[in-house]
């Protein structure tokens, strides 16, 4: 790899490692937001408990997806790619917070393109 191209891979790694553990984090004390509210209206009453509940279990599994970039650094991005791109599309099926549904999809896209530099390590 160049030194740029280590360089961006770097960057990208560490962001996907940092952002999904402080949003999993987060989901167990909503201080960023209160992430209920980004919960797909048809979704939720669908899933057999509130939707505090259902954040705490999403955010177990973003503090998974964080440490599986920091060790395996391909498998995870895939991961961490697919699954802001269906929050995207659920925010979007519901047409609610659109803004956050672009943003996450450029974070998927990001995350696909660590996925691209991280070589044949899956």
């Amino acid at each position: 790899m160049t030194s740029i191209i280590q360089k961006i891979y770097t960057i990208l790694k560490y962001v996907f490692v940092v952002v999904p553990i402080v949003a999993g984090l987060d989901k167990f004390t909503n201080i960023l937001t209160d992430w209920s509210q980004y919960v797909n209206p048809i979704l939720a009453q669908t899933i057999p408990m509130n939707t505090d509940s259902f954040m705490m279990i999403i955010g177990v599994i973003e503090i998974a997806a964080g440490l599986l970039v920091l060790l395996k650094t391909k498998l995870g991005a895939l991961v961490v790619s697919i699954w802001l791109a269906l929050i995207a599309l659920s925010l979007i099926a519901s047409f609610s917070f659109v803004d956050v549904a672009v943003r996450d999809l450029v974070m998927a896209i990001s995350a696909y393109i660590l996925y691209l530099l991280s070589g044949d390590e899956l």
